[in-house]
């Protein structure tokens, strides 16, 4: 912690993919302002301009060890979509089973490594509760350690299966995958989602995923909390009242989707999506749904620093100049004018899950509702897998016929990482990368102001934060509710930057 110019800088913070600093101004006990920083500039746009499209499948999944297929889902649908071409049902299903894997244990290690390990530190030890979730939750020697990261690896053995190797697999191409999966694939990978279930219904919940996924409303989660108190799940919404986590954190801003795990369309799928593609904003302090138009897209560069103008990402650029005055290497993505907050929250409010709208409804997006969001996921996506495993043709393409390449054109790719939405834009001239800009989900919730002024999300949901431990007055650098707003968007700043 440091003092700059009469504000308070925090960081850098520990438990973040990349590097994050927070400066804060505070006034009657609370947070008046914030000013979100990325304050590491990488430069993968710069990198791929001028090279064969087709490498970009090979750089990108390096902007990010966690989350780097999403970044390669994301790289080949916009390939995919600059080639004219549509993968195979089969290679659908397995580039889903593919993401799910990375999202969910993302899900799982913000939960147990980087979420609930703040409230097992000292600034709670005078509160009734923090004997147990200290036991349970404390950073590298909790009981839950021991646990999870067993099932977190068994999880991760089926991206092997599917696509080699994790991270940075080559597998996954815009005609589908190139790992063709055989009968005895399928029983493996079926073997390995159950036991994955089985530590879920046994540890994080204590109870059956369709029971969690059918939960309607706040009264119905606090009444299955009562209910489950031992369960991880249960545990975490123990400390909603106390702690006061659904009025912490609290913003109501544009939520949107690109559309989660691109599957062969059915009668209740006709999206071709698990959870569907859209938008969702506030209109007199009720919730409006609308259709996403991705040409609505801007990065407002007024705070950042780099050269150029707001635009499209088709029409962005990319060319850092640390003179220009700004205080972030990360722009500000606005989807109509609008500030916009993206994650498990959006997805499932767009998607319109009851529970998820009503807890919205009634507080606004919260650090309760934001992990609440990506605990049910685990509830609705699991199954969800076990049905793909079964559905796919073994006699079938993985992967359709990509040796046509134009030499030039252009193409979006629009996935759900575990983050929220994730965005790639290729241009191509003469066989090369002309333009290719990424905006990932960090990107949307970490935003500086835009050329208005008007605070990203996370700076919003900062505001107003008391200097507070369980109710007792913290000084800036020891409180813990300030870790919570920020944890609760699970940052990842090296995609943020790129």
């Amino acid at each position: 912690m440091s003092l700059s110019q009469g504000n308070t800088v925090l960081g850098p913070l520990n438990r973040v993919e990349g590097d994050l600093e927070i400066r804060v101004e505070v006034a009657k006990g609370q947070v008046a302002q914030a000013w979100v920083n990325a304050p590491l500039f990488r430069g993968f746009e710069v990198i791929l301009r001028g090279k064969p499209p087709m490498d970009a499948l090979v750089y990108t999944p390096r902007i990010c060890g966690i989350c780097s297929v999403a970044q390669s889902v994301a790289t080949a649908q916009a390939l995919a979509h600059y080639m004219g071409m549509a993968p195979t049902d089969n290679g659908r299903l397995a580039t889903s089973l593919t993401l799910a894997c990375e999202n969910l244990a993302d899900h799982l290690s913000h939960f147990y490594l980087f979420f609930m390990p703040d409230f097992a530190r000292s600034g709670y030890q005078k509160q009734p509760w923090f004997e147990t979730i200290q036991k349970r939750f404390r950073a590298q020697i909790g009981d839950a350690v021991n646990q999870v990261l067993p099932a977190r690896a068994g999880f991760m053995q089926m991206t092997g299966t599917l696509a080699g190797k994790w991270p940075h697999s080559l597998s996954l191409q815009p005609g589908g995958t190139s790992k063709a999966l055989s009968r005895s694939d399928q029983v493996r990978l079926l073997m390995l989602i159950r036991s994955f279930r089985e530590f879920l219904e046994q540890v994080l919940f204590g109870d059956q995923l369709e029971k969690v996924a059918e939960l309607q409303s706040r009264e119905q989660l606090m009444g299955w909390a009562s209910a489950h108190p031992q369960s991880d799940f249960g545990h975490f919404l123990s400390l909603v009242e106390p702690l006061q986590l659904d009025q912490l954190g609290v913003t109501r801003n544009t939520f949107i989707s690109y559309g989660a795990y691109d599957i062969p369309p059915t009668a209740k799928h006709k999206q071709g999506y698990l959870f569907q593609q859209g938008v969702v904003h506030w209109q007199k302090q009720s919730l409006h749904t609308s259709a996403l138009n991705a040409e609505l897209i801007e990065e407002d560069i007024a705070y950042s620093w780099l050269l150029g103008e707001r635009a499209h990402p088709y029409q962005g650029s990319t060319q850092p100049d640390a003179d220009v005055p700004g205080y972030s290497w990360c722009k500000a993505p606005r989807l109509g004018g609008r500030v916009v907050e993206v994650g498990a929250l959006a997805r499932q409010v767009v998607n319109g899950h009851p529970l998820l709208l009503d807890l919205v409804k009634g507080h606004g997006a919260s650090v309760m509702s934001r992990v609440v969001a990506r605990l049910l996921e685990f509830a609705l996506v699991v199954p969800a897998m076990e049905q793909w495993c079964q559905q796919w043709q073994v006699n079938e393409a993985f992967c359709a016929d990509q040796s046509s390449l134009p030499t030039s054109g252009q193409g979006q790719g629009l996935v759900e990482a575990a983050r929220g939405s994730l965005g790639h834009w290729i241009k191509v001239e003469d066989g090369r990368i002309a333009n290719y800009q990424i905006i990932a989900p960090t990107t949307w919730n970490f935003s500086p102001r835009d050329q208005q002024g008007v605070p990203g999300a996370l700076e919003m949901a900062l505001q107003q934060v008391p200097l507070q431990n369980g109710g007792e007055k913290a000084e800036l650098h020891e409180c813990l509710a300030i870790q919570h707003v920020i944890r609760s968007f699970d940052p990842c700043m090296v995609c943020t930057v790129h």
